[in-house]
């Protein structure tokens, strides 16, 4: 009998973030590795939805999601105004922004120091 590694639960619960994303089309879907850079989470995703309705709509549809299929809690907070909305699932990070909020914050910036460091979500 062997045990689930702690690397591939994470990457199970990201591979069940970014589908849930891309279903509820999410644009501008990007993932940071933080494996090793950061002791708060094994991965960070941000993307964009087009209104502060859809933001706040992919929001509640991932927490209803992780909850119901994978019996996991996350915690929400911002999902009112709905311009920047947290997501956080234990070992994902997820941001959800309206366009404009994310360009001003530009977090993947701050947390990739080279654009050849990001991923963004192949379709």
């Amino acid at each position: 009998m062997s045990a689930i590694s702690p690397d591939a639960e994470s990457d199970h619960l990201l591979e069940r973030i970014l589908s849930s994303l891309d279903d509820d089309k999410a644009e501008e879907i990007v993932t940071i590795d933080l494996r090793g850079r950061s002791s708060v989470a094994d991965h960070m995703v941000i993307c964009s939805g087009r209104s502060s309705r859809q933001v706040g709509a992919i929001a509640e549809k991932l927490v209803e999601r992780l909850k119901t299929e994978l019996g996991r809690s996350a915690k929400i907070e911002g999902k009112d105004a709905g311009d920047w909305v947290l997501i956080d699932a234990g070992d994902v990070l997820v941001h959800v922004f309206r366009p404009e909020v994310r360009e001003f914050y530009q977090l993947e910036k701050m947390w990739m120091p080279s654009a050849a460091g990001l991923a963004p979500l192949q379709s």
